[in-house]
């Protein structure tokens, strides 16, 4: 990225004045370096984004920010409704509230390297993963409904985890002011047996060994050890948020005239927070999240089956949830006055600092989990939100890695069977139906996970907390 529009506030926030049909800053939190590798993209799309109506304080790319749809990923933008402040489907993406979840299984490494070969294999038997993938559920108008109403808790309900699981998700694992009626029924379709499977792309489920305490205290808090086993599942709405994402794009980039609002990019199509179509897909984006929490939930219980019978003495307690791809209404002060914004984030994790009233007791003192996926073969990390984080970016921050090249181009450069080889003999094993997708997810297809995690630490948007590495991974 050409640096020369840009404002070097510190080390690690770069900032663009507004400029021409800009009504905010852009501003962008990274490392010189991982400034420098990003495309000129991300702030073209930062700056487009400060161009929206009711937009408040700045529009903020994270250190994992790349090109996107209309909003770059890793993007942060929040708007005053109050203030004629739009939705944008564009802003949430296509896979609404894909999400990580961290369980602690009160294991060892040692303990889960005697089944090592045993565990990877029957995970891979129970987790519906791939293209296409369906799961045992075959929900029909009515359950399906209900899904969409009552997320993870309808999961629990129905015997897919515990009570105490809700205690650790973001909204107690049930979105309010979900509309299934603002669902069409091929988004319907398309998730008639996707509940409980993982889908393609970088989604996941990996055990991980925390090999590092970076904050004794935090840790504690939140249960880790050096040495312990993690389970993370990673994954979204699937094809209900996808079809959702596509035909509200669809319907915004056609209405927006209509409202007066002149987009600068087609991508970034919106509407009034207010307006029929803005109330319409805030209740069909609010069901595709119950319906990601669901997913993750009944994965979580195929995961504590197969625990059961290998390893009767694991536990998975689930340590938290947390969504990237969402637009929630939360309350942040700006100017000194608290009032109720709705906050996008898109490749972008919330990370609300210690106190906050939406977190847990057990988390009140130290701040919300962070969870940063690491890429295929690379670590992952868990985070602490900040106050820092809360009073400068909505209490936001980054959410893995960041592509730093196209699918197309990794499938260019690498073969799915070598880098399977490749990670074996590393001591990751490595299950999935699909070569070509494990090419197009190499590790060396991403950004440098500890810089970004770095980067967002040194910006002050989150306390790094224990780095995790990988060693049995199932892939779509």
């Amino acid at each position: 990225m050409d640096t020369g529009r840009l404002t070097r506030q510190s080390d690690f926030e770069w900032v663009l004045p507004p400029e021409g049909a800009m009504r905010v800053p852009a501003v962008i939190f990274a490392s010189a370096e991982l400034i420098r590798d990003m495309d000129d993209k991300v702030l073209e799309q930062a700056s487009n984004v400060a161009s929206l109506p009711g937009i408040v304080k700045a529009s903020y790319a994270m250190p994992d920010a790349h090109w996107g749809y209309g909003f770059p990923i890793g993007g942060v933008a929040a708007f005053d409704p109050e203030a004629g402040g739009v939705i944008s489907a564009g802003g949430v993406g296509f896979d609404i509230s894909c999400g990580v979840r961290n369980l602690l299984t009160g294991l060892k490494r040692p303990e889960a390297e005697a089944v090592k070969t045993r565990l990877a294999d029957a995970l891979f038997q129970a987790i519906p993963a791939g293209v296409g993938s369906t799961g045992k559920l075959s929900l029909n108008d009515k359950e399906m409904d209900q899904m969409l109403l009552g997320g993870a808790r309808w999961a629990v309900e129905r015997g897919y985890g515990e009570a105490a699981d809700l205690d650790r998700i973001e909204e107690a694992g049930m979105m309010a002011g979900a509309r299934p009626e603002c669902v069409s029924h091929r988004a319907k379709k398309r998730q008639h047996k996707e509940v409980g499977t993982l889908g393609s792309g970088n989604h996941y489920l990996e055990l991980q060994e925390v090999v590092e305490i970076l904050d004794a205290e935090i840790a504690q808090a939140f249960g880790l050890s050096r040495g312990d086993v993690v389970v993370s599942i990673h994954c979204g709405s699937r094809g209900l948020g996808h079809q959702i994402g596509t035909e509200f794009l669809r319907r915004m980039a056609v209405t927006a005239a209509e409202h007066g609002i002149v987009l600068p990019d087609r991508e970034l199509a919106c509407a009034p927070i207010h307006s029929e179509t803005g109330q319409t897909y805030l209740g069909a984006m609010r069901a595709a999240i119950n319906c990601a929490l669901a997913n993750r939930q009944v994965l979580t219980h195929l995961a504590r089956e197969v625990f059961e019978k290998l390893l009767p003495g694991a536990k998975l307690e689930l340590l938290f949830d947390v969504s990237h791809n969402t637009c929630k209404v939360e309350e942040h002060e700006v100017d000194g006055r608290k009032s109720r914004f709705f906050v996008h984030r898109k490749g972008a994790t919330r990370a609300f600092g210690p106190g906050h009233p939406d977190l847990p007791e057990a988390f009140s003192k130290v701040g919300q989990p962070v969870l940063i996926g690491g890429t295929m073969g690379t670590e992952s990390y868990i985070l602490a939100g900040t106050e820092a984080a809360m009073a400068n970016t909505f209490g936001s921050a980054c959410h893995g890695a960041g592509r730093a090249m196209s699918r197309h181009q990794a499938r260019k450069q690498w073969r799915g069977r070598q880098l399977i080889d490749d990670l074996a003999r590393r001591g990751i094993l490595i299950r999935s139906r699909s070569e070509r997708g494990i090419a197009e997810e190499a590790p060396g297809a991403y950004k440098d996970v500890g810089a970004v995690v770095d980067a967002t630490e040194r910006a002050g948007l989150a306390r790094t907390v224990a780095r995790l590495r990988p060693f049995i991974c199932i892939k779509g």
